[in-house]
């Protein structure tokens, strides 16, 4: 494909999803002002953090007075299912030197590692592709956090308008991509069943990483995938 193309294409299949990242921004940032931070702090925490549910659960927790380092080893627990993304789409980055991975990481959020792993099932992944459509992403996440910032009071409670249900419904549009690999269904059903038996016995965050990592030892000791030719192609 041509520059152009590339950059038409990152355009075509980032726009789309900024209408769900976008409300989730605008809630993040009003709750964040509601929780006492400054315009400067929400974006500080936006722009270096870059982990929408993380935010949201470390500013639940400051404000229930939890100590920092409980703080931390949550937004880790929660946030470990990076260290998977990346050794995933790593594999697949073979024409970025080793610091534009770095920063293809520091931009490897989960509408993004989707898209990559889309992308790389359908031919290589280029430099133009990855960071016109992960830096869409980021600067959506910024300006959208600002908004609700300084347009938060104006939302009123989330929840009368359905936003407080954008995550879960991002989450679950996300992982339909993948709705055609192989043995997409049983590692799915894996994945549920360990992170809402440990939801009810031991509760957020473990759950969430701890829910992952069944599927992944489902898909270990599953019989293995077909012949590429024969096997299910991408959605």
């Amino acid at each position: 494909m041509s520059p152009a193309s590339e950059v038409r294409d990152a355009l075509r299949r980032v726009l789309p999803l900024i209408v769900a990242i976008a409300p989730f921004g605008l809630v993040y940032g009003a709750v964040a002002q509601d929780a006492g931070l400054t315009t400067a702090e929400i974006l500080g925490f936006s722009a270096l953090v870059y982990a929408g549910a993380s935010q949201f659960v470390a500013l639940e927790m400051i404000g229930l007075g939890s100590p920092v380092m409980a703080v931390a080893v949550t937004i880790f627990a929660l946030n470990f299912r990076h260290v998977l993304y990346s050794a995933s789409v790593g594999r697949n980055l073979t024409r970025f030197s080793p610091l534009q991975k770095a920063m293809a990481f520091f931009f490897l959020v989960d509408p993004v590692f989707g898209e990559a792993e889309v992308r790389a099932a359908r031919g290589p992944i280029t430099k133009r592709f990855y960071f016109v459509y992960a830096v869409v992403m980021y600067f959506c996440w910024m300006l959208s956090s600002l908004a609700g910032a300084l347009f938060g009071s104006l939302i009123g409670d989330p929840a009368t308008l359905a936003l407080d249900f954008i995550l879960p419904v991002y989450f679950l549009t996300l992982m339909m991509d993948f709705r055609r690999r192989y043995n997409f269904l049983p590692v799915a059903l894996a994945s549920g069943i360990v992170s809402l038996v440990l939801l009810v016995t031991v509760g957020p965050p473990w759950n969430v990483t701890v829910g992952a990592l069944g599927g992944i030892l489902y898909a270990v000791f599953a019989k293995p995938a077909p012949p590429r030719d024969t096997a299910d192609k991408p959605a």
